[in-house]
């Protein structure tokens, strides 16, 4: 995810190579970074905190604890920290820290390829120059939401963060029923992908409720019908259901757990 941002921001030319430092434990990840963007690489993370105004931490929610102490005490009252770490709530890090201009973020894996849906909150010491800021970065990854209550960071953890490992399930569940009926892969792959890219393109743009667009394409003792008959009765909606919701609790779980023991 740093890797998207950092191609978004360059593509959109809202900084220039030279003004992002990147860091990272693996020397092999760092020289690919550099070679790839331009950027400066170092694996020193309280020197790459003090290049800009804005220092992005995109860590694995385990060893967020470390590098936050690490940082303790490095950062200008001027800088602003944007979190895209899992969980990590905004008091673990403002204590951990010792700073109070804090965004926290959760985006997800379509910011890519400039088509993520990223939504964030912001504490009340990030300046109004920081939130545009913000705004423009997450417009370069896709679209973007603010709210004000940082407990829906959880919730969108589980729908729009976790959502598309549903999607892709569900793809790799059709195209190998497609298999099964007989498709060559790469047809059923194409089929699959282009059914949902046309699908979702249709419901942006029609603005109706998901269930009358499903009762557009089910006939009466049809195979729409007929599908959708099994799709219910093997709980399609409450297994997809509890996965957001154990999605969710996970999210909480990580966010209690970051720098204890």
């Amino acid at each position: 995810m740093a890797e998207a941002m950092i191609q978004g921001l360059l593509t959109t030319h809202l900084v220039e190579p030279g003004e992002v430092a990147a860091t990272g434990p693996r020397q092999k990840r760092r020289e690919e970074l550099e070679q790839k963007f331009g950027i400066r690489v170092t694996a020193d993370n309280r020197q790459a905190a003090q290049v800009g105004e804005i220092v992005v931490l995109s860590v694995k929610p385990q060893i967020l604890g470390t590098v936050l102490a690490e940082l303790k005490g490095t950062l200008r009252p001027q800088q602003m920290v944007m979190s895209i770490v899992a969980g990590a709530r905004i008091s673990t890090m403002r204590e951990a820290l010792g700073h109070d201009a804090i965004v926290r973020v959760m985006p997800n894996t379509p910011a890519q390829i400039g088509e993520g849906m990223s939504v964030w909150t912001a504490t009340a010491g990030v300046s109004e120059e920081h939130l545009a800021h913000v705004r423009a970065i997450l417009r370069a990854l896709g679209k973007e939401l603010f709210v004000e209550d940082e407990k829906l960071l959880d919730m969108a953890t589980a729908v729009s963060g976790t959502g598309p490992t549903y999607v892709f399930l569900v793809m790799e569940a059709m195209v190998d029923a497609a298999v099964h009926l007989g498709f060559p892969r790469h047809v059923a792959y194409e089929l699959v992908t282009e059914t949902m890219r046309g699908s979702v393109l249709y419901a942006m743009k029609s603005g109706k409720h998901p269930a009358e667009l499903r009762n557009m394409v089910t006939s009466p003792g049809g195979t729409s019908a007929e599908a959708l008959y099994q799709l219910e009765k093997g709980s399609l909606r409450t297994v997809l259901s509890k996965a957001i919701w154990a999605a969710y609790e996970r999210s909480q779980f990580l966010g209690g757990s970051i720098g204890k023991a």
